[in-house]
C-alpha cells in the first residue's frame, strides 16, 4: 500500500497532470478568445442591422414629409420641386425631390427625342438613330401574324427582346447594340416614370432640354409635340395616355433623395421614385435604392 502511494506522487505522475492541465488551460483560453470574437462580431452585427433599421426609418420619414408636402396643394399649383432638412434621431436628414417630369420616359419619347438626347451625350448621329432603332423595338408589341424583324436581332445574345414596356431603366442596358458605356452615361437623364413623351424644360437637366430643343422639328413649340404616328412609337405600341402628353409636362411621380448623416459620421443616401395618389393611399413607392451615389439636384434654369 505504501508503495502505491509513492507512485502516485512519483515525478513521471506528476509531471502528467501538470501537462494535462496545461492542456486544459489552453482549451479554455482558446474557447474565451473565440467566444469573444464572436461577441465583437454580434455587436457589430447587431450595430449593423440597428444602423439598418434607422437609416430605413429615416427614410420612410423623409417620403412621408415630402408626400405630405406635394399633396398640400392641388395639381395645378404642386411644386415640381424642392428642398428641406430635418433631424430626427440623432441624425440629419437631407431631403430633395423633383418631378419625373424632368426626365426622358423610355416608353413614350419620340424618336426624335431619343435622337436629340443620345447625340447631346456625345454618340454620331447615325449611332444614335440605330439606338433610337432598337429602343422603339424594344417597347414595341409585334404585330401578330407578322415576322418579328426585332426578335431575330437577339437570337445571337441568346435572349429575346421584351417588345413591351420598358419596366425599369436598367432594362436599357439589355438593348442590342447600345454600349455599356454609352447605357451608364444615359441613365440619369431617362425615366420609366414621366409618363409623357414630353419633358418639363424648367426642371429638365441642361442635356435634357438641349434633346428637346434638337427634336423641335418634329414639334409645333417647345415642349409640345406635333404628334406623330402612335405618339412616336413604332406600329404595335401602346400609345401614350393623352391626358399626361400636355403641352406642359406634368407628372404625378417625384424621385426623391434623402442624405442622412449620423452622429457618429456615418454617411449615407438613398433614391426613391414615389407616386402620388388619393386620400386613401397618399402615396405608393415605385423604386427605392440604398446606398446611391449623392447627385446634385437640378434647379430651375432661369430664363431671360
Amino acid at each position: 500500500m505504501g508503495g502505491s502511494g509513492n507512485l502516485g506522487r512519483s515525478p513521471a505522475n506528476r509531471g502528467f497532470v501538470i501537462v494535462a492541465v496545461l492542456w486544459i488551460l489552453l482549451a479554455l483560453s482558446s474557447l474565451a478568445i473565440i467566444f469573444s470574437a464572436y461577441l465583437a462580431a454580434s455587436a457589430r452585427a447587431l450595430a449593423a442591422s440597428d444602423l439598418s433599421l434607422q437609416t430605413e426609418a429615416l427614410v420612410s420619414a423623409g417620403l412621408e414629409l415630402t408626400a405630405y408636402q406635394l399633396t398640400l396643394t392641388d395639381e395645378k399649383t404642386r411644386p415640381q420641386h424642392g428642398a428641406f432638412h430635418f433631424g430626427l434621431d440623432d441624425a440629419s436628414v437631407a431631403v430633395t425631390f423633383v418631378s419625373e417630369a424632368g426626365r426622358v420616359d423610355l416608353n413614350y419619347a419620340s424618336k426624335e427625342m431619343l435622337i436629340g438626347l443620345f447625340v447631346v451625350l456625345g454618340a454620331r448621329k447615325d449611332a444614335a438613330s440605330e439606338y433610337a432603332d432598337r429602343i422603339v423595338g424594344w417597347r414595341t408589341r409585334p404585330v401578330p401574324n407578322s415576322e418579328n424583324v426585332e426578335a431575330a436581332r437577339y437570337n445571337a445574345l441568346g435572349y429575346s427582346p421584351r417588345q413591351g414596356l420598358f419596366t425599369h431603366v436598367n432594362e436599357l442596358a439589355l438593348v442590342a447594340g447600345i454600349p455599356e458605356a454609352f447605357v451608364d452615361r444615359v441613365l440619369p437623364f431617362v425615366t420609366v416614370f414621366n409618363g409623357s413623351p414630353d419633358v418639363d424644360p424648367a426642371i429638365a437637366a441642361p442635356e435634357v432640354a438641349l434633346a428637346a430643343e434638337a427634336s423641335g422639328k418634329q414639334q409645333d413649340s417647345f415642349g409640345s409635340p406635333a404628334p406623330p404616328p402612335n405618339g412616336g412609337l413604332a406600329v404595335g405600341s401602346q400609345a401614350p395616355n393623352p391626358q399626361t402628353a400636355a403641352s406642359t409636362a406634368q407628372s404625378p411621380c417625384y424621385r426623391i433623395a434623402v442624405s442622412i448623416r449620423f452622429r457618429n459620421g456615418h454617411r449615407t443616401t438613398s433614391e426613391a421614385v414615389i407616386a402620388l395618389g388619393d386620400k386613401v393611399e397618399p402615396y405608393r413607392v415605385l423604386s427605392w435604392q440604398n446606398d446611391v451615389e449623392p447627385r446634385s439636384m437640378v434647379l430651375p434654369q432661369r430664363r431671360s
